[in-house]
């Protein structure tokens, strides 16, 4: 599913991120740890497309990222890959099935409410489904951003710091939701973080 062969960026002159090889295979959990300033949200950045290394190859679902256009990447983004990003960009004055039928439009052009549903009701959000995103507290905002990032069906899912403001019951929850979206769909999972709390839920990490 993902494969990383030398990959460096560089930033100001200064090697910022540095991993010569990494795998992770269909429906796989992963962990990338690391503190703060390790590389962690460049790597997710650059597995996602939306930074161009500065060397080395990235494929996903066998398509050699790296290689794309910028636009291209965009659209391979959209149709493939679930972000959950440490910012949740959820658009505020948008309902929370107008923000997942929002994601699906940019992946296909248009917007399936029976898979919105089915994420909704899959973290439990079918009640707040029509509930402006500005209205909701952070936990329920982190869900529909998860629910937003499986609701495509992606073959990978990224997460950068998704527990970092939680306290210990909701981390366990978000590492619970993820892990199940990403069985229900099929995917791979990448979850990067510096949180310790979550070690012990990965069989394989990467660290930075």
């Amino acid at each position: 599913m993902l494969e990383i062969r030398g990959l460096r960026h560089d930033y100001a002159g200064h090697t910022v991120l540095a991993v010569p090889e990494w795998d992770v295979a269909d429906g796989e959990a992963s962990l990338v740890l690391g503190p703060s300033g390790s590389g962690k949200s460049t790597l997710l950045g650059v597995v996602s497309g939306l930074l161009k290394p500065t060397a080395g190859h990235v494929r996903v679902a066998g398509e050699d990222v790296t290689a794309l256009a910028p636009a291209a990447r965009d659209a391979f983004r959209a149709r493939h890959v679930g972000l959950v990003l440490q910012t949740l960009h959820l658009i505020g004055v948008l309902s929370v099935r107008e923000n997942l039928r929002l994601a699906q439009r940019l992946a296909a052009g248009r917007h399936d409410d029976a898979r919105v549903d089915a994420a909704l009701e899959g973290l439990g959000l079918a009640a707040l489904a029509g509930r402006r995103a500005r209205e909701l507290s952070v936990g329920e905002a982190q869900r529909v951003a998860i629910a937003r990032a499986v609701v495509n069906r992606p073959s990978l899912i990224l997460a950068d710091e998704p527990t970092s403001a939680l306290d210990d019951a909701n981390c366990a929850r978000a590492i619970d939701l993820l892990a199940a979206q990403a069985k229900a769909c099929g995917a791979a999972l990448v979850v990067a973080t510096h949180d310790h709390r979550i070690r012990g839920r990965f069989a394989r990490e990467l660290v930075l």
